[in-house]
Order: structure tokens, then sequence, then C-alpha cells
């Protein structure tokens, strides 16, 4: 969510400009199906490409939409993806928000989005479309057209994320959840293959959950159709929770770790892992679902939950 209030008033008409116009509204509603290049745009909006290609940067310096460079059969193209689902604006000012009033901070992270891997076979990704890249060749792992992935699997390593975190300086963190949906990773499938899925926040391992198989027994609910039945089909949906007191993972105390270890107001973003140590005892691969497959329609969810005063400090 993209929070705008008048705390950051360039911010605001910065954004306001962005949206002041029919076409940049249609092109963020467009990229709410899928990432589209600058012609596939015009193509389907019906407009020059001179023109969307102007609104493109536009749309990009307000922070709403983000390009990347792509080989094409012809040079490259520019690939158009959208940064927000929300965008939230208080038009009160700040001495007058209530005093101990809890807001909640929410970050939806496509599962391809992430920052830096490391994995082995057997490895592959998917999107709604089909394969993104060649299975169990980690070196595509790198490719720019990991951003696009709905689905991400490997036998060993880690993926790991950047997430903003753009909440006021001197607020008060009150929790930390975060949301995914995940099991193990065997070739095919296999419903006994236990792995010991780790999760880090800012280098700091919040928690292990052990993943007790690789699920294929039915149909994932939101998988496309030319998903084959003998491969993954839905994992669980576990949500990690960090407070003043300790780590829970479901509601059941996982460690010590509370949010004093993590830093967060230290940084603007926040640091993510998911994978399976080399000395795991279950080194089991993990399988992580984003918003069109298996049984959850949600990326990975960051919420943070905090407090601030009347004047926008901590309480005491």
């Amino acid at each position: 969510m993209l929070e705008l209030s008048f705390d950051d008033p360039e911010r605001l008409v910065t954004v306001a400009h962005a949206l002041s116009t029919r076409s940049r509204v249609d092109i963020l509603r467009l990229l709410n199906t899928k990432n589209f290049n600058i012609i596939e745009i015009a193509d389907k909006l019906k407009l020059p490409v001179s023109t969307v290609a102007s609104n493109v940067k536009i749309l990009e310096a307000a922070g709403l939409i983000q390009t990347e460079l792509l080989p094409a059969s012809r040079g490259a193209m520019k690939v158009c993806s959208r940064n927000y689902d929300d965008i939230h604006i208080a038009l009160n000012l700040k001495k007058t928000m209530p005093k101990g009033e809890t807001f909640v901070y929410e970050v939806d992270m496509p599962v391809g989005h992430y920052s830096d891997c490391e994995v082995a076979p057997t490895c592959g990704m998917a999107n709604a479309e089909g394969l993104i890249i060649k299975e169990d060749e980690p070196a595509s792992f790198y490719h720019p057209k990991h951003i696009n992935a709905q689905i991400i699997w490997l036998r060993k390593g880690f993926l790991e994320y950047l997430l903003p975190v753009d909440i006021p300086v001197r607020a008060r963190i009150e929790s930390l959840e975060l949301s995914m949906e995940m099991c193990s990773e065997a070739p095919k499938y296999d419903q006994n293959w236990p792995s010991n899925i780790s999760v880090w926040v800012n280098g700091v391992e919040i928690g292990m959950w052990t993943s007790p198989g690789d699920f294929g027994d039915r149909r994932g609910k939101l998988n496309p159709n030319w998903w084959v039945d003998s491969s993954t089909q839905y994992g669980f949906l576990k949500t990690w929770r960090v407070d003043h007191e300790k780590t829970t993972l479901d509601m059941e105390s996982v460690s010590n770790v509370v949010l004093d270890d993590l830093l967060i107001n230290q940084s603007p973003k926040l640091r993510l892992r998911i994978g399976i140590k080399p000395d795991a005892v279950h080194q089991g691969g993990l399988n992580l679902f984003g918003r069109q497959f298996g049984d959850y329609e949600q990326n990975i969810m960051m919420r943070i939950k905090y407090t601030v005063d009347q004047d926008g400090e901590s309480p005491a």
C-alpha cells in the first residue's frame, strides 16, 4: 500500500498528477491483470505508442509503476509492472492523529520480485501462462523475467526479498507479520517429504517450520489449466508474527526473537529471506506460491502495526 499525506506534499502532488488523466488510470487498470510492454499497452488501449510512452514515464516518476528492459526479437522492449494495489491518502494533519491509535502498514510482495537467490535443482518457476525458465537451471533464476513468477520451487538454497518500510521515522512498531503459502519440494510431488524451512528478517532467523511434504493429492484451487496433475499443487498458509515478547508461527511460539532484535526502524527497507539452511536436518526444498497458484489468493504479505502520538513521536 502507498501511504500519502500532507507530511510529504511533493510526493502527494506528483502522485495526484499521475492519476489526473483517464489514459494513465487505464494503464494502471490494465497492469492489474499482468505485465505488458509499451506496444502491447498501446494496442489494448487503442492509443499511439508515443502517448503511452510519455504517460508511462509520468507513472514511473510517481513510483506507481516500474519498467524493465527485456530482450526482444529486435533489440529490447520496456516491460511495465504495477508497484501498488492500494493508495491511501490521509488528508488530516499529523497533529490531529488520535494519540495511541494503531496503524497498519501493508506490503503485497509478488513471489517473483526477489532481489537475491541461491538455488539448486530441482528448481524452476512458472506463471499462469506457462514455465518462465527452463527447469533445473539455477543460472536462469537471475534472468529479469523472474519478476513474473507466480510459483517458484527449489531443492536447496534461499530466496531473498527487499520490502519497503515506509512508516513514520519515530513510530513505535508493535508487531511484524509475514504471511505466505509454501511447502516442500520433491521431484513431481511427495506427501511425505519433510523440509525445515527457515525465515530470516534483516539477517536474524526468526523461526523454522517443518513442512511435512510436497502436496499433490488434489489440484490446487487456483492453479491454471495447463499445470499438470503430477506436479506440486498447493501448500500451507503460514504466518510468522514478531512482537516485543516473542515470535510465533500460526499463533504458536517458535523463538525468543523480539522486535528490538530486528532493527526495523533503522532502514527504509526490510530484508526477508526464505530458505533451507545447509545444516538443516530435513533439506526437503521449498515451493513458494503466488496469488495465481495453490489454495490462497495472495502473494507474500507483510504487515507492520505501529503507533504514534499527536506529535508523530513514539509513545513512552
